[in-house]
């Protein structure tokens, strides 16, 4: 991975080449939106332009062929990485990742012929079960999850790969960086309870805010992750411990509790707290 990022870093040609390459490649064309993020995290938005022009082709390619996955990625990581290049800030990032969830459905909505390919398998999928005759299963409901989970992963998908992006530069220009900028990662008390009393609203039937539950979770999720990443990083503990978590991390409660501590970090600050001690 940093042999990729440093080729990519090398030149414009360099960077074009190791983009297009991953853009090609099935699974690998995620990596792509990563690279694009380097490139502008580092190189800024002349260089990224020129290098965009050449790079998305293939994406451009695979959205005809019927997954729009690595395009839509490619945009919502340019987008964050515009937040953080100008903020400095992840949890601005965060915030800016709920809009690109958000306008990810949007467009799908707009244009459900950009998901028409998984549609077709729903249906098939549907046809074949014998769904039809359980009205509260329509294909319309479907489709609209469909639309709504499409939108999520890419709003956490656009943040893990920022996030690589982040890691790559500072594993070539600034080792240790990026563990020290998502180690003190934490939201603001008024942006926490926000988020929070946005959730509670959605969860309690809001008709607005209903369908947008996921997008509200994903920053305070983010922001318990880094709290216990900081918290074993600051005791010291071995990484068997972040291995225990991340399987307690399957478990739905879990990742509930998560976004609670969260909230419950804006105010009382666990990390200044240990280091105080």
């Amino acid at each position: 991975m940093r042999a990729l990022a440093q080729y990519a870093m090398k030149g414009r040609r360099q960077a074009v080449l190791a983009i297009l390459i991953c853009g090609l490649l099935p699974l690998f064309n995620m990596l792509s939106p990563a690279l694009l993020g380097l490139v502008l995290l580092r190189h800024g938005y002349r260089e990224t332009m020129l290098v965009t022009a050449w790079a998305i082709l293939p994406l451009v390619g695979w959205a005809i062929a019927g997954d729009v996955s690595p395009l839509l990625l490619a945009a919502g990581v340019l987008a964050l990485a515009t937040v953080l290049r100008r903020t400095v800030s992840w949890q601005y990032t965060l915030l800016a990742a709920v809009l690109v969830g958000g306008l990810t459905e949007m467009v799908l909505r707009l244009w459900p012929q950009l998901v028409s390919l998984q549609l077709q398998q729903l249906e098939a999928f549907m046809a074949a079960g014998g769904f039809d005759t359980q009205p509260e299963l329509t294909l319309e409901a479907l489709q609209d999850a469909v639309m709504r989970l499409f939108g999520m992963m890419s709003m956490f998908m656009s943040i893990i790969l920022l996030m690589l992006a982040r890691w790559w530069q500072a594993l070539l220009y600034n080792p240790g960086g990026f563990q020290q900028e998502f180690h003190q990662l934490k939201l603001q008390p008024s942006i926490a309870l926000l988020l929070l009393g946005l959730l509670l609203l959605a969860s309690f039937g809001s008709t607005v805010l209903s369908g947008w539950i996921l997008y509200l979770w994903v920053p305070l999720f983010f922001a318990g992750l880094a709290l216990v990443h900081g918290l074993i990083g600051l005791k010291k503990l071995s990484r068997l411990w972040l291995v225990a978590f991340y399987v307690l991390l399957l478990s739905p409660m879990m990742t509930q509790l998560l976004a609670v501590a969260a909230v419950i970090d804006s105010w009382y600050d666990f990390r200044s707290r240990i280091k105080a001690a």
